[in-house]
């Protein structure tokens, strides 16, 4: 949803039929055995000599990231599996059965994946990939000498026509400690003497850990506890494996560690500060606040204890009330890079149920008015993109079983939603119970203890529940009302994040809610006023982009991507509407726009013309809104404002609203003495609006002051719906403030 399409651009569909004609090319050679490899010394050689290359700073540049053919993780326990060698493996093929053993020649290269020159235990050595894998494997573990083990591994056709084995599912690769019993004694830099004590492993893990590298001093205080430590040894070591565990978001394992922690042990304020970090990352605040709170009282002089129970306070407020000082969220947003905002999700009036006919749904608990918040939900991942980085590229990740081709920074989103669910297993049901389409993952969720993540499962839920999104929604509606960088992509978004709430929200062109973003907190707000066990819809195609392609040719908005078209009674009526009268508004339309750029404007043409496109709708605007005329009328109420005609300005900006599906009593023309300005039926929410009400208040002044108040009061109900907030309201309209007027 708003993210940065692609697919149809020619310069980019060349590249997908490019690589599409590739993976043809390959499959063609499936089964069959390589042809004569490079030496030894060619591969390695060819292989360094890339890697120093791209150590050359590229600068601001699109990298190409490809979905490889969908395959299933390897689900079978390493004991259940044969040893092969490089010479058994064939073409494009999945080695069910079978494992191989495989060591470092080279140091990793970074690209899209990890690549590494390995060799077997017959010396036969080529590429390997290792994709979604985190940044500490490939800066500090892997080295030359590194030992792995690959599960059912791929041999496929390499790009440049060479041969790898490609990884792309994490559990399909075990990393070896260099003591361990796989590791062949020819592999082997040193033999681990027998009387090595646990002490020494926690050493080792100390002195890894000291130096950042984490998964090595896990990998060491593991080895220790194997090692019969003492009561005492056994506590520290668990204490510092906790510690090595939350440095590398490994938050389930931390608190494993932590929680069989005795309360006698010498350390224990370690132990409950440790627990505390744990349970805030998983924003768990109310379990957070109970070990932080006992933490304070035995221990009343440790500060960072009383920081964190006070940070988690907060955070538990907002959990369960939905109280934010968002004029904060939006300076956090501004200045933090990348805006992971340290807030709560706050869940209000709604609950997922079943809709009959569109899966889950979301739905109201009790009534809301327009402009009520219903949740403000964190990212369970977000990745920002910083145009004004230049060391941070865009990516298109392109899916050639999908014809899809999305520029910015989904490849990265999906490696992190990956890590963050392999490293955190309790998480993995909050994704991978979202929608997925047609596709069938395997029902095993761990092997030899290794949680089970389906790449591709992965990457399906991505696209089809992700969002695009700007920096804030604040900034967006700045940028809108004074014209600034406003092209066809507007709503097209190169940063993008997953918000497991939200995707349960199904679509409509006549939306009766709002999503809203401060950095990676997404705010949904109501745009009408709504009954309980109403289901939400906000719309995957904006309607106003749809209105060209869809609507004005008599058709349903086609939503392909998601596999339906929507049925709402804006589709509905365009379904309905004889051609003759959609060819006849088209034609009307281009009348207006003539009319429109010309240098002397006919303000009574332009009227003219307007009331005969109204009369091409059989539906009241109150029933179907009519997108063809809200901005022409707005711009009408606008240009009247500049000529001080505040009659005219009320006329043609209430017909704004009504066109959108407003129904507003008390403000029309004459006014009549005593009447209050009153938004009987609330319709779509744009942008645009807030400087509507506002243009009304500034006429009502002149010609019904009563009524100016109740003008703004909508206006800032708008802003809030549009903006998520209206603490910053005042920035933009209020007094002094210089907004833009048409």
């Amino acid at each position: 949803m708003d993210v940065h399409d692609v697919s149809s651009v020619p310069q980019y569909l060349q590249v997908l039929q490019g690589h599409r004609r590739t993976l043809q090319n390959a499959q063609s050679k499936k089964g069959q055995r390589p042809r004569a490899m490079k030496s030894r010394e060619e591969i390695l050689g060819q292989f360094l000599y890339r890697q120093m290359m791209n150590k050359t700073p590229a600068g601001n540049h699109i990298r190409s990231a490809f979905v490889p053919p969908v395959y299933p993780p390897s689900v079978s326990p390493l004991s259940d599996l044969k040893k092969i060698m490089i010479k058994d493996l064939t073409l494009e093929t999945h080695h069910r059965g079978s494992f191989i053993l495989l060591r470092a020649l080279s140091t990793p290269d970074v690209m899209t994946a990890i690549m590494l020159i390995v060799e077997d235990e017959e010396n036969r050595v080529l590429m390997l990939q290792l994709y979604h894998q985190g940044e500490e494997l490939a800066t500090k573990y892997l080295t030359q000498g590194s030992v792995m083990i690959v599960k059912e591994p791929y041999l496929k056709v390499m790009a440049d026509g060479d041969n790898g084995i490609r990884v792309d599912q994490l559990s399909d690769v075990r990393f070896i400690p260099p003591y361990d019993d796989l590791v062949p004694l020819s592999w082997r830099e040193r033999v681990t003497e027998d009387d090595t004590t646990a002490n020494d492993w926690k050493m080792a893990g100390n002195d890894f850990f000291n130096k950042g590298h984490h998964l090595q001093a896990i990998e060491s205080y593991s080895k220790a506890l194997e090692c019969v430590p003492t009561a005492e040894e056994t506590l520290t070591i668990k204490l510092n494996r906790a510690l090595a565990f939350l440095k590398r978001h490994q938050l389930n394992a931390a608190l494993h560690d932590l929680d069989g922690l005795s309360s006698e042990f010498s350390l224990f304020q370690k132990v409950l500060f440790r627990k505390s970090e744990a349970l805030y990352q998983l924003q768990r605040f109310r379990e957070c606040c109970d070990v932080s709170t006992t933490l304070v009282k035995q221990y009343p002089d440790n500060k960072s204890a009383n920081d964190v129970l006070t940070k988690a306070i907060t955070r538990l407020l907002e959990q369960q009330r939905g109280k934010y000082q968002f004029k904060q969220l939006q300076r956090e947003a501004a200045t933090d890079r990348p805006p992971h905002l340290d807030h709560a999700t706050y869940v209000g009036p709604v609950s997922v149920r079943p809709t009959e006919a569109h899966g889950r749904g979301l739905f109201t608990t009790e009534a809301v008015k327009a402009g009520d918040l219903l949740f403000c939900e964190k990212a369970f991942a977000y990745v920002y993109h910083d145009a004004d980085n230049p060391t941070q590229g865009l990516s298109l990740l392109m899916n050639a079983e999908q014809s899809t081709i999305i520029m910015g920074t989904h490849a990265d989103l999906l490696s992190l939603i990956i890590q963050k669910l392999y490293q955190t297993p309790s998480l993995i049901s909050t994704v991978t119970d979202l929608y997925h389409g047609s596709y069938k993952p395997v029902d095993i969720s761990e092997v030899d203890g290794t949680p089970i993540v389906d790449t591709f499962l992965i990457e399906r839920i991505m696209a089809l529940n992700g969002f695009g999104c700007p920096l804030s929604s604040y900034g967006s509606h700045r940028k809108f009302l004074f014209r600034e960088r406003m092209v066809e992509n507007a709503k097209k978004f190169d940063s993008c994040g997953l918000w497991p709430l939200a995707s349960s929200i199904n679509h409509s062109c006549y939306s009766n809610v709002r999503r809203s973003f401060i950095g990676d907190m997404m705010i949904v707000r109501a745009t009408q006023d709504l009954a309980p066990n109403t289901e939400l819809n906000f719309w995957y195609k904006s309607p106003q982009d749809s209105e060209r392609d869809s609507y004005s040719k008599g058709r349903k908005a086609d939503l392909p991507h998601w596999g339906f078209q929507c049925s709402c009674v804006i589709c509905q009526d365009a379904l309905n509407t004889p051609s003759k009268v959609l060819q006849k508004r088209e034609k009307l339309m281009a009348e207006l726009r003539q009319v429109s750029s010309s240098q002397n404007r006919n303000l009574v043409r332009f009227e003219t013309i307007l009331s005969k496109i109204a009369e091409t709708y059989s539906q009241p605007p109150s029933r179907v809104p009519c997108f063809s005329l809200w901005d022409p009328y707005l711009s009408l109420a606008l240009t009247y404002s500049t000529q001080d005609q505040p009659q005219k300005v009320i006329v043609f900006g209430l017909k704004a609203l009504e066109s959108l599906g407003y129904i507003v009593e008390g403000g029309h023309i004459p006014i009549t003495q005593g009447m209050t300005l009153v938004v009987k039926k609330w319709g779509l929410a744009v942008d645009s609006l807030v400087p509507c009400w506002m243009t009304l208040a500034n006429a009502y002044r002149k010609v019904a002051p009563d009524l100016e108040d109740q003008a703004k009061c909508y206006a800032k109900i708008t802003y809030r719906i549009c903006v998520g907030e209206d603490e910053t309201f005042n920035e933009i309209y209020g007094p002094g403030s210089q907004l833009p007027r048409g």
